[in-house]
């Protein structure tokens, strides 16, 4: 089935290929589509903003996805304000830069964090596949790694073997993170579907 992209983040985008490779043909996001104010009340509905923009405004389905992070010590925060948890266009440094600045002196005990991802695929007429995903860790007390992108430098996955999802190599990364687990979810939702259609 050919789907499009809601994200234009071309690193996101990179992933969600990889994870839906073999179960939705994936056309870019039009760069004519506007941005989506991201004003829901939970991660699905953040997902569904994004993923049913692009369905209604290029009549095909829409993958999107909606990553928070949890951090225990911050009472949950940065949450629903991840990707603008600096202020508005302040950008993935900023962001990261304002957790480690609040976690300061925070010991390791009380470092954990949750991520957190909904993906999901929208159809044009409102029907919507979703599959969520998670991942406990903690948070570094400074930025480790130069590979992917958000809060992958400073997020160490429990289920990992110490580094952060920065220092990892991209298949490492989608096995441990929420994305990946999200979307192999959304993967095996379609094909079950699909068999189900025949």
């Amino acid at each position: 089935m050919r789907a499009v992209l809601a994200t234009g983040n071309p690193r996101k985008a990179a992933e969600i290929i990889e994870l839906l490779a073999g179960v939705l043909d994936l056309t870019p996001r039009p760069g004519w589509l506007p941005e989506v104010v991201e004003d829901g009340t939970t991660v699905e509905e953040n997902a569904f903003l994004k993923a049913s923009a692009a369905a209604l405004a290029t009549g095909l389905p829409a993958v999107a996805d909606d990553t928070v992070m949890e951090v225990d010590a911050l009472g949950r925060a940065p949450g629903l304000l991840s990707a603008r948890y600096a202020g508005e266009g302040a950008g993935e440094a900023a962001n990261v830069a304002k957790v480690l600045a609040e976690m300061a002196g925070v010991a390791a005990p009380r470092r954990g964090a949750l991520v957190r991802t909904v993906a999901l695929l929208c159809y044009p007429d409102g029907r919507r596949v979703v599959s969520e995903g998670t991942a406990r860790g903690w948070i570094t007390e400074h930025c480790l790694g130069d590979h992917g992108f958000g809060y992958d430098t400073v997020f160490v996955p429990d289920d990992g073997d110490g580094r952060t999802l920065g220092q990892m190599t991209a298949a490492e990364k989608a096995r441990l993170y929420c994305r990946g687990r999200a979307f192999r979810g959304l993967a095996t939702r379609l094909k079950r579907a699909a068999c189900q259609s025949r």
